[in-house]
Protein backbone atom coordinates (compact mmCIF):
# COMPACT_ATOMS: atom_id res chain seq x y z
CA UNK A 1 0.00 0.00 0.00
CA UNK A 2 1.05 3.43 -1.32
CA UNK A 3 2.11 5.87 1.73
CA UNK A 4 -0.38 8.06 3.00
CA UNK A 5 0.69 11.19 1.54
CA UNK A 6 -1.87 14.50 1.89
CA UNK A 7 -3.41 14.39 -2.02
CA UNK A 8 -5.26 17.24 -3.65
CA UNK A 9 -7.89 17.18 -6.23
CA UNK A 10 -8.33 20.28 -8.41
CA UNK A 11 -11.31 19.12 -10.09
CA UNK A 12 -14.41 17.31 -8.93
CA UNK A 13 -15.59 15.49 -11.75
CA UNK A 14 -15.72 11.74 -12.71
CA UNK A 15 -12.34 11.15 -13.44
CA UNK A 16 -10.88 12.76 -10.25
CA UNK A 17 -14.46 10.28 -8.26
CA UNK A 18 -13.36 7.71 -10.12
CA UNK A 19 -9.33 7.46 -8.46
CA UNK A 20 -10.61 9.05 -4.74
CA UNK A 21 -13.12 5.90 -5.02
CA UNK A 22 -9.96 3.36 -6.06
CA UNK A 23 -7.94 5.03 -3.58
CA UNK A 24 -10.41 4.39 -0.38
CA UNK A 25 -10.89 1.07 -2.02
CA UNK A 26 -7.40 0.21 -1.62
CA UNK A 27 -7.73 1.45 2.05
CA UNK A 28 -6.04 5.04 1.65
CA UNK A 29 -6.68 7.24 4.38
CA UNK A 30 -9.63 9.28 3.73
CA UNK A 31 -8.71 12.07 5.83
CA UNK A 32 -5.59 12.70 3.62
CA UNK A 33 -7.72 13.56 0.41
CA UNK A 34 -8.76 16.73 -0.46
CA UNK A 35 -10.38 18.01 -3.09
CA UNK A 36 -11.25 21.28 -4.70
CA UNK A 37 -13.97 22.83 -6.71
CA UNK A 38 -15.61 26.40 -7.12
CA UNK A 39 -18.76 25.05 -6.65
CA UNK A 40 -20.12 24.94 -2.60
CA UNK A 41 -22.48 22.51 -3.11
CA UNK A 42 -20.38 19.90 -5.33
CA UNK A 43 -18.03 20.29 -2.51
CA UNK A 44 -20.34 19.12 0.24
CA UNK A 45 -21.53 16.26 -2.02
CA UNK A 46 -18.40 14.92 -2.42
CA UNK A 47 -17.55 15.45 0.94
CA UNK A 48 -20.71 13.20 1.97
CA UNK A 49 -20.26 10.30 -0.81
CA UNK A 50 -16.38 9.79 0.16
CA UNK A 51 -15.83 11.42 3.48
CA UNK A 52 -13.18 13.33 2.09
CA UNK A 53 -11.96 16.95 2.80
CA UNK A 54 -13.01 19.67 0.31
CA UNK A 55 -12.93 22.86 0.10
CA UNK A 56 -13.67 25.71 -2.75
CA UNK A 57 -10.05 27.91 -2.93
CA UNK A 58 -7.58 25.35 -5.38
CA UNK A 59 -4.73 27.53 -3.56
CA UNK A 60 -5.68 26.05 -0.43
CA UNK A 61 -6.31 22.67 -1.33
CA UNK A 62 -2.84 22.52 -3.16
CA UNK A 63 -0.70 24.72 -0.12
CA UNK A 64 -1.58 22.22 2.03
CA UNK A 65 -1.20 18.88 -0.22
CA UNK A 66 2.13 16.99 -1.18
CA UNK A 67 1.06 15.51 -4.23
CA UNK A 68 -2.05 17.65 -6.20
CA UNK A 69 -4.05 15.95 -9.27
CA UNK A 70 -5.15 18.24 -12.00
CA UNK A 71 -8.32 16.84 -13.00
CA UNK A 72 -10.11 20.06 -14.54
CA UNK A 73 -10.85 20.45 -17.95
CA UNK A 74 -7.81 21.69 -20.10
CA UNK A 75 -9.66 24.49 -21.41
CA UNK A 76 -10.30 25.68 -17.72
CA UNK A 77 -6.45 25.04 -16.29
CA UNK A 78 -5.50 28.77 -16.88
CA UNK A 79 -8.88 29.69 -14.66
CA UNK A 80 -8.49 27.04 -12.03
CA UNK A 81 -4.73 27.83 -11.07
CA UNK A 82 -4.71 31.32 -11.63
CA UNK A 83 -5.43 32.05 -7.60
CA UNK A 84 -1.91 29.31 -7.28
CA UNK A 85 0.23 31.17 -9.57
CA UNK A 86 -0.87 34.75 -8.38
CA UNK A 87 0.12 33.69 -4.58
CA UNK A 88 3.34 32.68 -5.38
CA UNK A 89 2.84 29.08 -3.64
CA UNK A 90 6.32 26.82 -3.30
CA UNK A 91 5.35 24.10 -5.36
CA UNK A 92 9.31 22.49 -6.11
CA UNK A 93 8.00 19.93 -3.34
CA UNK A 94 4.91 19.27 -4.55
CA UNK A 95 4.54 16.11 -7.00
CA UNK A 96 1.83 16.81 -9.76
CA UNK A 97 -0.10 14.24 -12.02
CA UNK A 98 -2.09 15.33 -14.42
CA UNK A 99 -5.17 14.13 -16.20
CA UNK A 100 -5.88 16.95 -18.70
CA UNK A 101 -5.79 15.96 -22.00
CA UNK A 102 -3.17 18.00 -23.89
CA UNK A 103 -1.75 19.93 -21.64
CA UNK A 104 1.71 19.35 -21.66
CA UNK A 105 4.71 19.39 -19.25
CA UNK A 106 5.83 22.67 -19.96
CA UNK A 107 2.19 24.09 -20.49
CA UNK A 108 1.99 22.83 -16.92
CA UNK A 109 5.08 24.48 -15.85
CA UNK A 110 4.14 27.54 -17.19
CA UNK A 111 0.46 27.40 -15.53
CA UNK A 112 2.50 26.16 -12.29
CA UNK A 113 6.27 27.90 -11.87
CA UNK A 114 8.06 26.14 -9.33
CA UNK A 115 6.83 22.54 -10.42
CA UNK A 116 9.90 19.97 -10.75
CA UNK A 117 8.06 16.40 -10.91
CA UNK A 118 5.33 16.21 -12.82
CA UNK A 119 3.97 13.34 -13.87
CA UNK A 120 1.12 12.92 -17.37
CA UNK A 121 -1.78 10.46 -17.16
CA UNK A 122 -4.50 9.40 -20.12
CA UNK A 123 -6.80 7.60 -18.00
CA UNK A 124 -9.95 5.78 -19.82
CA UNK A 125 -13.85 5.88 -19.00
CA UNK A 126 -13.55 2.28 -17.68
CA UNK A 127 -11.89 3.73 -14.30
CA UNK A 128 -15.21 4.69 -13.39
CA UNK A 129 -15.96 1.28 -13.19
CA UNK A 130 -12.32 -0.18 -11.81
CA UNK A 131 -11.39 -1.20 -15.20
CA UNK A 132 -9.77 1.61 -16.58
CA UNK A 133 -6.28 1.61 -18.35
CA UNK A 134 -4.09 4.34 -17.92
CA UNK A 135 -0.69 5.47 -19.99
CA UNK A 136 1.79 7.33 -18.12
CA UNK A 137 4.82 9.74 -18.92
CA UNK A 138 7.09 11.41 -16.30
CA UNK A 139 9.13 14.51 -16.19
CA UNK A 140 12.94 13.87 -16.32
CA UNK A 141 12.61 15.39 -12.87
CA UNK A 142 10.14 13.00 -11.59
CA UNK A 143 11.99 10.78 -8.85
CA UNK A 144 11.51 6.83 -8.52
CA UNK A 145 9.36 7.48 -5.40
CA UNK A 146 7.24 10.20 -7.55
CA UNK A 147 6.85 7.10 -10.07
CA UNK A 148 5.54 4.49 -7.70
CA UNK A 149 3.31 6.42 -6.26
CA UNK A 150 1.85 7.67 -9.22
CA UNK A 151 1.56 3.97 -11.03
CA UNK A 152 -0.32 2.76 -7.42
CA UNK A 153 -2.70 5.95 -7.82
CA UNK A 154 -3.72 4.76 -11.08
CA UNK A 155 -3.67 0.96 -10.73
CA UNK A 156 -6.11 1.52 -7.71
CA UNK A 157 -8.51 2.00 -10.57
CA UNK A 158 -7.33 -0.58 -13.38
CA UNK A 159 -4.67 -1.12 -14.69
CA UNK A 160 -1.30 1.15 -15.99
CA UNK A 161 1.53 1.39 -19.03
CA UNK A 162 4.35 3.98 -19.05
CA UNK A 163 5.56 5.64 -22.17
CA UNK A 164 8.95 6.48 -22.89
CA UNK A 165 8.23 10.04 -24.37
CA UNK A 166 5.36 12.81 -23.44
CA UNK A 167 4.47 12.04 -27.53
CA UNK A 168 3.61 8.56 -26.31
CA UNK A 169 0.62 10.33 -24.25
CA UNK A 170 -0.41 10.89 -27.56
CA UNK A 171 -0.03 7.17 -28.59
CA UNK A 172 -1.72 5.77 -25.85
CA UNK A 173 -4.71 8.64 -26.04
CA UNK A 174 -5.65 6.51 -29.61
CA UNK A 175 -4.89 2.69 -28.19
CA UNK A 176 -6.96 3.29 -25.02
CA UNK A 177 -7.96 6.63 -24.10
CA UNK A 178 -10.62 6.71 -27.27
CA UNK A 179 -10.34 3.13 -27.26
CA UNK A 180 -13.97 2.24 -25.65
CA UNK A 181 -15.59 4.17 -27.92
CA UNK A 182 -14.23 2.09 -30.73
CA UNK A 183 -15.81 -1.43 -28.81
CA UNK A 184 -19.30 0.46 -27.60
CA UNK A 185 -19.67 1.76 -32.35
CA UNK A 186 -18.99 -1.77 -32.56
CA UNK A 187 -21.25 -3.16 -30.51
CA UNK A 188 -23.35 -1.11 -31.72
CA UNK A 189 -23.54 -1.95 -35.39
CA UNK A 190 -23.75 -5.84 -34.21
CA UNK A 191 -26.96 -4.33 -31.99
CA UNK A 192 -28.67 -2.62 -35.29
CA UNK A 193 -27.90 -6.04 -37.67
CA UNK A 194 -29.48 -8.18 -34.90
CA UNK A 195 -32.51 -6.09 -34.51
CA UNK A 196 -32.84 -6.63 -38.91
CA UNK A 197 -32.76 -9.87 -37.83
CA UNK A 198 -35.91 -9.94 -35.38
CA UNK A 199 -34.20 -10.02 -32.31
CA UNK A 200 -35.53 -7.34 -29.33
CA UNK A 201 -33.32 -4.66 -28.63
CA UNK A 202 -32.90 -6.31 -24.87
CA UNK A 203 -32.02 -9.78 -26.07
CA UNK A 204 -29.25 -8.14 -28.97
CA UNK A 205 -27.68 -6.16 -26.24
CA UNK A 206 -27.72 -8.99 -23.15
CA UNK A 207 -26.31 -11.26 -25.98
CA UNK A 208 -23.77 -8.97 -26.93
CA UNK A 209 -22.59 -8.01 -23.95
CA UNK A 210 -21.84 -11.46 -22.89
CA UNK A 211 -20.06 -12.33 -26.20
CA UNK A 212 -17.63 -9.03 -25.70
CA UNK A 213 -17.13 -10.10 -21.96
CA UNK A 214 -16.38 -14.07 -23.03
CA UNK A 215 -13.82 -12.42 -26.17
CA UNK A 216 -11.98 -10.35 -23.30
CA UNK A 217 -11.89 -13.13 -20.91
CA UNK A 218 -10.61 -15.36 -23.51
CA UNK A 219 -7.93 -13.13 -24.35
CA UNK A 220 -6.64 -12.53 -20.35
CA UNK A 221 -6.92 -16.15 -19.86
CA UNK A 222 -4.69 -17.11 -23.06
CA UNK A 223 -1.95 -15.23 -22.80
CA UNK A 224 0.16 -18.26 -24.22
CA UNK A 225 -1.49 -17.49 -27.81
CA UNK A 226 -1.57 -14.55 -30.12
CA UNK A 227 -4.72 -12.31 -30.83
CA UNK A 228 -4.57 -14.13 -34.19
CA UNK A 229 -4.42 -17.67 -32.98
CA UNK A 230 -7.48 -17.14 -30.54
CA UNK A 231 -9.28 -15.40 -33.59
CA UNK A 232 -8.02 -18.26 -36.04
CA UNK A 233 -9.26 -21.13 -33.17
CA UNK A 234 -12.87 -20.10 -33.96
CA UNK A 235 -12.41 -19.48 -37.73
CA UNK A 236 -13.37 -22.96 -40.02
CA UNK A 237 -12.30 -22.08 -43.90
CA UNK A 238 -15.17 -21.97 -45.52
CA UNK A 239 -17.27 -21.71 -42.85
CA UNK A 240 -19.83 -19.11 -41.20
CA UNK A 241 -16.58 -17.42 -38.82
CA UNK A 242 -15.02 -17.46 -42.18
CA UNK A 243 -17.08 -15.61 -44.39
CA UNK A 244 -18.04 -12.94 -41.52
CA UNK A 245 -14.15 -12.43 -41.24
CA UNK A 246 -14.16 -12.51 -45.24
CA UNK A 247 -16.23 -9.36 -45.54
CA UNK A 248 -14.09 -7.53 -43.04
CA UNK A 249 -10.81 -8.43 -44.87
CA UNK A 250 -12.45 -7.24 -48.40
CA UNK A 251 -13.73 -3.91 -46.70
CA UNK A 252 -10.09 -4.01 -45.05
CA UNK A 253 -10.92 -4.01 -41.66
CA UNK A 254 -7.10 -3.31 -40.89
CA UNK A 255 -6.50 -0.45 -42.91
CA UNK A 256 -10.12 1.02 -41.55
CA UNK A 257 -8.57 0.78 -37.41
CA UNK A 258 -4.96 2.25 -38.70
CA UNK A 259 -6.48 4.71 -40.31
CA UNK A 260 -8.87 5.59 -37.46
CA UNK A 261 -6.38 5.31 -34.52
CA UNK A 262 -4.07 7.52 -36.59
CA UNK A 263 -6.50 10.35 -36.58
CA UNK A 264 -7.09 9.93 -32.91
CA UNK A 265 -3.61 10.44 -32.61
CA UNK A 266 -3.14 13.14 -34.84
CA UNK A 267 -5.86 15.50 -33.15
CA UNK A 268 -4.57 14.52 -29.80
CA UNK A 269 -1.03 16.38 -31.34
CA UNK A 270 -3.26 19.21 -32.47
CA UNK A 271 -5.02 19.69 -29.08
CA UNK A 272 -1.15 19.93 -26.91
CA UNK A 273 -0.15 22.61 -29.55
CA UNK A 274 -3.05 24.61 -28.62
CA UNK A 275 -2.55 24.57 -24.83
Amino acid sequence: MMHNKKIAFIGGGNMAGSIINGLLNAGYNASQICVSTPHAEKVEALKQKFGICGTTSNAKAIEEAEVVVLAVKPQMAAEALAEVTNKGLPLSAKLIISVMAGITVASIQRLLPGTCEIIRVMPNTPALIGYGMAGLYASPKASAASKEFAEELLNSCGKTVWVPTEDGINDITALSGSAPAYFFRFMECMATSALKMGFSAQDARSVIEQVALGAANMVIKNQDKTLAELRAAVTSKGGTTYEALRVFEEANLEKIVDDAMEACRLKAEDMSRKF
